[in-house]
């Protein structure tokens, strides 16, 4: 089963950190996600943009609307994702627990699928 586990960070504590912390967050989680790829787990990982450089579209009545920046005033934002491979959500809870940036923030972790398969 694919589960998706959505990264969620306050950027501003994020931005904070010592460059020798954040130098060693990025390096711990390159090598994380190397060791979920080489065990067969990753589909794939990708840190996003920032929130600000985000773009939101709403349709409704069918016009659409696109709005920049976060949508959120949240202290929290989507800072990235995993995509894995695992027998069942403990497994997913589990790989999600190593994720190294889960200590500065939290991982959201969903099952993964189309529409019914859930």
């Amino acid at each position: 089963m694919r589960y998706v586990c959505l990264v969620y960070v306050d950027q501003t504590a994020l931005r904070a950190l010592p460059k020798e912390e954040m130098d060693r967050l990025v390096q711990d989680s390159i090598a994380y996600d190397g060791l979920l790829a080489q065990q067969g787990n990753l589909v794939v990982a990708h840190a996003l943009e920032a929130p600000s450089r985000a773009t939101n579209l709403v349709t409704r009545g069918g016009k659409v609307v696109t709005v920049d920046g976060p949508f959120s005033e949240a202290k929290e934002q989507l800072v990235g994702f995993l995509l894995v491979e695992a027998k069942d959500r403990d497994d997913a809870v589990a790989m999600a627990s190593k994720v190294p940036i889960g200590r500065y923030g939290r991982i959201e972790i969903r099952m993964a699928g189309k529409p019914g398969e859930q």
